[in-house]
């Protein structure tokens, strides 16, 4: 347990770069806009002059940029998988890269306590550095966290000039880190109340379908969701190494997590290294570590765009965590049983 006075003695690390507050990432300078805010989540996305792939380049966007959204256009010129488009203050970007934050706020309600086995909560913040204290080198940023992923809350620690931080505990790694407490939402038990859990479990099933890049659950012959999916790209895999293309076939749910560090499993704050830490509502179906899950990295549905995994929107990878089986509770890192049916063609 870290006191506040070791807090504050500890810390090499100034006030103003530990808060690493969203609004010190690049924003546009435009006035808001009536449609929303987006952030880039990827290296780079190009502004072009018209909602077209073929049209003109007109400039770049750089990872993280939060920017103001005029208008939100479904372009004829598609793509057909995803023809939506953001018209800018200068030109338009396509949607596929940019995660939508409009929501976006602190969240002032701190937990006084926490529970014994931790609290799950949800990053409601554009952007917030997490950082770690190492005895040999004092206050070291970790990651980058994101909007809308989600985080075991471990502690409550009084942070630099007595502002109060939690501790988060990676489930991979079993690591550490700490970010400012209004960057975090906790999330009410009610959240994760099960969903017509009066259904038999056997009605349950999911269908997915490469080809259309579709998920359809079914209560009996009811369809009660329809989503689009980001399923796994094919690649030439080497030898030794798991494939990439999502495995057609029948399995099970088997595994649920609602937070899940993926990825290589390295500590760094290299934004370009392969480390998705708090992805949210997790169904492990297969042996090789392959799940629908939540996606906060990419709005490109549709699409084949994951390393085997069944990418959902946040919201449609919730509802199936809720109700599918086997049933998780709030207090569950994880759960494991032969649970719904899922069918991939």
């Amino acid at each position: 347990m870290i006191t506040r006075r070791g807090f504050l003695k500890m810390s090499g690390v100034s006030l103003a770069s530990l808060l690493a507050h969203p609004a010190a990432f690049p924003i546009d300078d435009e006035p808001p806009g009536p449609a929303g805010k987006a952030r880039v989540a990827a290296q780079v996305v190009y502004r072009y002059s018209e909602p077209s792939f073929r049209s003109q380049r007109i400039g770049s966007l750089k990872r993280d940029q939060i920017l103001d959204i005029y208008e939100e256009v479904i372009s004829a010129e598609g793509p057909d998988y995803n023809p939506r488009w953001y018209r800018l203050s200068k030109g338009y970007a396509h949607s596929g890269h940019m995660q939508r934050v409009e929501g976006a706020h602190s969240y002032r309600e701190i937990l006084r306590s926490i529970p014994e086995r931790g609290q799950l909560g949800e990053i409601c913040v554009p952007i917030t550095e997490s950082f770690r204290y190492l005895r040999s080198e004092g206050w070291r940023r970790l990651y980058r966290l994101y909007y809308r992923s989600v985080h075991w809350i471990t502690g409550l620690e009084a942070g630099p000039q007595g502002g109060a931080w939690y501790r988060l505990t990676d489930d991979l790694l079993h690591a550490h880190h700490f970010v400012p407490a209004t960057h975090v939402r906790p999330i009410a038990p009610q959240e994760l109340s099960p969903i017509s859990p009066h259904v038999p479990p056997d009605e349950k099933r999911i269908r997915i379908s490469i080809e259309d890049q579709t998920l359809t659950a079914l209560e009996g012959d009811q369809v009660v969701l329809a989503a689009k999916v980001s399923t796994g790209i094919p690649t030439e895999t080497p030898p030794g190494r798991l494939p990439t293309e999502t495995p057609r076939g029948r399995f099970h749910v088997q595994t649920k997590m609602p937070s899940r560090h993926m990825g290589d499993g390295n500590l760094t704050d290299d934004l370009e290294a392969y480390e998705l830490p708090g992805v949210p509502w997790v169904c492990f179906f297969h042996k090789d570590g392959i799940a629908l899950h939540g996606t906060y990295w990419h709005d490109n549905f549709g699409r084949m765009m994951s390393h085997g995994c069944v990418n959902l929107r946040n919201e449609d990878a919730l509802w199936l965590y809720r109700w599918t089986t086997p049933v998780a509770s709030e207090r569950d890192w994880f759960v494991r049983e032969m649970g719904t049916v899922i069918d991939i063609t």
